[in-house]
């Protein structure tokens, strides 16, 4: 992205600059986000200047010197079929053609573009291939597993547990989870004041063996880790420093990894498993929207799919009229 960024006409570098901003600071979007919107609306711009795009594809150059105001219809949709042809995937084309039409529409409202093009852009419908997700019983395992790693009182071992349980517990995302620093937990209460994406406040609550191991890790763990100059933040790393998503994921798979038949999965997956644990359990689906921060509940829905083809596959396997 830096390399085509670089090669950008001045001026269109600049409205890639001031969009940056905007992401950022206006919208309250995480770095990551950004960098994929960025990432995509260069991919774009670079297109439409003749600089290489997707697999090498160059646009034919009819907008040189016109800047952003020569991004039209047909420039989008041209800068899609060339990545159709590179061989980009549904999903991934679908993310950007929605990248798109978000650029798009805030270039209109800055008047970089006399109309906005992106809200007649057809986007790809995505396959949605639904999540894997473990069973309770799995779950179960895995979390017993990790409890007896930190019977001891190891302080590692009462960290990776307690963010075990947290992320179970809770369905918070793992950016939410190292945000979390330790007056965002009430442990009278049982909640969590997570901040989410776009900086957008919500309140969590969490069950029993949550509380314990949140407990366990505060009273006999985080002190142990804990430096002059660490963080407030609730997880630190073995340096004092604030734990950071990385090392979660690596936890993650390796919890799940040590029991057999889990699927394979990471962080995501147990956000999905409690998602779709609390339908089971008869939790009305805007419910569980709020608790995992949702901006839609189209979103939510995904989880209700799961819920479905399990049901479906416990009947195909146990109903004696099943087949």
């Amino acid at each position: 992205m830096h390399r085509i960024r670089d090669e950008l006409p001045q001026d269109v570098g600049e409205v890639v600059a001031a969009y940056e901003r905007h992401l950022g600071l206006e919208r309250g979007l995480s770095a990551h986000t950004v960098r994929a919107y960025l990432t995509d609306v260069v991919s774009l711009l670079g297109f439409l200047h003749g600089l290489p795009a997707v697999g090498g594809t160059r646009s034919i150059d009819r907008s040189r010197g016109k800047g952003v105001a020569a991004l039209d219809l047909r420039a989008l949709r041209a800068w899609l079929a060339a990545q159709r042809t590179a061989g980009v995937s549904r999903t991934t084309m679908a993310r950007r053609s929605a990248s798109a039409r978000t650029f798009t529409a805030w270039a209109h409202r800055r008047g970089h573009l006399a109309t906005d093009p992106g809200a007649r852009l057809a986007s790809p419908r995505p396959h949605r291939k639904l999540p894997s997700v473990l069973r309770q019983d799995q779950a179960g395992e895995v979390l017993a597993a990790s409890k007896t790693g930190a019977a001891e009182l190891d302080a590692v071992a009462l960290r990776d547990h307690a963010l075990l349980e947290l992320l179970y517990a809770t369905g918070i995302r793992v950016s939410e989870l190292c945000g979390l620093d330790v007056d965002d937990v009430d442990l009278e209460k049982r909640l969590v004041v997570v901040f989410g994406k776009g900086g957008k406040e919500r309140t969590v609550p969490f069950g029993e063996p949550a509380l314990r191991a949140v407990t366990e890790w505060l009273s006999h763990g985080r002190h142990a880790l804990a430096r002059p100059k660490s963080p407030p933040a609730l997880l630190l790393g073995v340096r004092g420093g604030r734990f950071q998503p990385a090392s979660v994921r690596r936890i993650v798979h390796e919890a799940l990894d040590a029991i057999p038949g889990v699927p394979v999965m990471g962080p995501h997956g147990l956000r999905h498993s409690a998602a779709t644990h609390l339908l089971e359990g008869g939790a009305d689906l805007r419910s569980v929207q709020e608790l995992l921060g949702h901006a839609t509940l189209a979103t939510t829905q995904l989880y209700t799919h799961v819920t479905v083809e399990r049901l479906k596959a416990i009947h195909d396997r146990t109903h004696p009229r099943s087949r």
